[in-house]
């Protein structure tokens, strides 16, 4: 595969939705949209999940919204994952509570849906303080990378806070990535210019294309307690002359709010094989893949 087509859902979450149905019907809008645009790949934010808890039981604390949410998982992705195949398309489907193994804890699990009928689970590896604060949203990290062999392309999913990690792209560097796919929710602007900006990052010293999607707006419920969600979507390419010097393939927003479903961003024909290129040698300075461990810390004179 030489280009791919991306398709990257910035959910609105304000909008109402009466059950999982109601939910699942509105990505299936959105898959088919993607696909008839001639999308491979199409990806969903961070805490899609966060969207049922506008009809979630009126009495639900803070505290159970991690466990409720996980309990509609199952139903939610039985409802979604026959359209991967129907329509011929890989489906990262944002992010969604499981429960943990240990049947003790909770994970913010990203699931990937390939048309062959794979499911593959990536588990976020770095939480912020709200997915460890045992007063809230209290989840435990993940503990391993997943790679993804696809119609000829390398690829692995990252989660949001992930993408921010340089220790984390050091590891890998030397897996020659052809993608990086990153569902993401921030509350502010700010948040979102940490996950975007770190994101291109990466390409550039990934020598890849790496494409972040974020959630926009929160239900009634959580508005109602002071949330938010600030976010769009974007793919980022090395920045090299080939590929267009600005490293920005495609890009929407921010928005805190929006009308509608929220925007479906088609980023046409990356270049993972040009980028491919650069990774093995065509790059104008790229090293490789580099690790500075060699190097002694030494106080100044």
């Amino acid at each position: 595969m030489d280009k791919i087509t991306v398709a990257l859902w910035a959910a609105n979450l304000a909008r109402p939705l009466n059950g999982i149905d109601a939910w699942a019907s509105a990505i299936e809008t959105q898959v088919a949209e993607a696909a008839a645009a001639g999308a491979r790949i199409f990806v969903m934010p961070e805490y899609v999940s966060e969207h049922w808890l506008g009809f979630a039981p009126a009495g639900l604390k803070l505290t159970e919204e991690i466990a409720w949410m996980a309990e509609q998982g199952e139903a939610a992705l039985a409802k979604i994952e026959p359209l991967a195949a129907r329509f011929d398309i890989a489906i990262l489907a944002g992010t969604m509570p499981v429960a943990h193994e240990n049947c003790r804890d909770y994970l913010n699990r990203a699931w990937l849906l390939l048309p062959d009928g794979r499911r593959i689970a990536y588990d976020k590896v770095v939480l912020t303080p709200s997915e460890k604060n045992p007063e809230g949203w209290s989840l435990v990290p993940g503990d391993r990378i997943r790679v993804v062999e696809w119609e000829g392309l390398r690829f692995a999913p990252l989660v949001c806070l992930d993408v921010e990690m340089p220790a984390l792209a050091h590891r890998l560097a030397s897996l020659d990535l052809d993608l990086l796919l990153v569902p993401s929710m921030t509350s502010l602007r700010s948040g979102f210019r940490r996950v975007f900006d770190c994101a291109k990052a990466r390409a550039v010293e990934l020598q890849t294309i790496v494409c972040t999607v974020g959630a926009i707006g929160v239900p009634e419920r959580l508005k109602a307690r002071g949330e938010s969600n600030t976010s769009g979507a974007a793919a980022f390419t090395p920045c090299e002359a080939m590929l267009g010097f600005d490293g920005i393939a495609a890009a929407v927003g921010p928005f805190s709010e929006i009308d509608g479903a929220g925007p479906l961003l088609i980023a046409r024909d990356l270049p993972v094989a040009a980028a491919r290129a650069q990774r093995r040698g065509e790059a104008e300075v790229w090293p490789g893949p580099w690790s500075a461990d060699h190097l002694t810390i030494a106080p100044a004179d």
